[in-house]
């Protein structure tokens, strides 16, 4: 299966647009553009923390697989990258934070800009 998982707080972080002003509504805006197009992947996971995630609730929600990391969204992001590669599955995460990005390459992802996924839903 191809999983791509979207570094909630980096990808909505990307654009200076006020979202620091309303972390849930930015978060839930994220979510309602990635599930409204096709991606290209069999399984979209959002990655959440802090104040993010009362924007959206944990689970299926259409396309888009809600998250909320307990602590760090790093390391949620790294462990959803660690079971779904022991899975066999093919593993893309969405982020600009090169620390994170090594932590996924390690982990057996890869990863893609938020770049690429802001052009994707625009």
């Amino acid at each position: 299966m191809r999983v791509l998982i979207v570094d909630g707080a980096n990808v909505v972080g990307s654009r200076p647009n006020g979202w620091w002003r309303d972390r849930p509504g930015a978060a839930k805006r994220l979510h309602e553009s990635i599930g409204a197009v096709d991606l290209g992947y069999d399984q979209v996971v959002l990655v959440l923390e802090g104040d993010a995630k009362r924007g959206q609730q944990v689970g299926e929600d259409g396309a888009v697989h809600t998250v909320h990391a307990s602590g760090s969204g790093d390391d949620a992001i790294v462990e959803q990258v660690r079971t779904r590669n022991a899975d066999g599955d093919t593993v893309v995460v969405v982020t600009a934070d090169r620390q994170l990005r090594e932590r996924v390459e390690a982990a057996g992802g890869s990863s893609v800009g938020p770049s690429w996924l802001l052009a994707q839903t625009s």
